[in-house]
């Protein structure tokens, strides 16, 4: 059996690579980024929170991960980012992963939700959009 090994830098890499890859995608924000410059333009997918969990049988490692995406905008109401979180849906969901080191089992949607920035003047919207994914160490 081969050792447990975290999926978190490896699900990034391909969640990032298969946003990158995706034209419609790429025509709606201006990045894909896991570290956000001062200056970066609006809208973007900054790539969020991962909590991993251990999902092991008696024979096998795997993991449970959900990652957070963060779409934000400046856009006057949420249209935008909405837009850009539908899209983060069609490619994720129930779509399959190349996970470096692991095999992707599934991958659902969890949940998403809409924000305003409090802070003056008050026009960031930020969607963070969830997401599940199983998986399994290569033997």
């Amino acid at each position: 059996m081969p050792v447990s090994a975290s999926v978190a830098l490896p699900l990034q890499g391909a969640v990032v690579a298969l946003l990158q890859a995706d034209a419609e995608l790429s025509d709606m924000v201006t990045g894909v980024l896991d570290w956000v410059p001062e200056d970066q333009p609006y809208p973007y997918i900054h790539l969020g929170d991962t909590v991993e969990t251990p999902d092991n049988s008696h024979d096998s490692h795997g993991s449970t991960s959900v990652i957070t995406l963060h779409v934000w905008s400046q856009y006057r109401g949420y249209s935008q980012a909405l837009r850009i979180a539908d899209r983060l849906r069609a490619l994720l969901e129930h779509r399959p992963l190349t996970i470096a080191g692991h095999r992707h089992v599934a991958t659902y949607f969890v949940s998403q939700q809409t924000l305003t920035d409090p802070e003056p003047p008050g026009d960031i919207r930020h969607v963070p959009i969830s997401f599940r994914v199983l998986t399994k160490v290569q033997p």
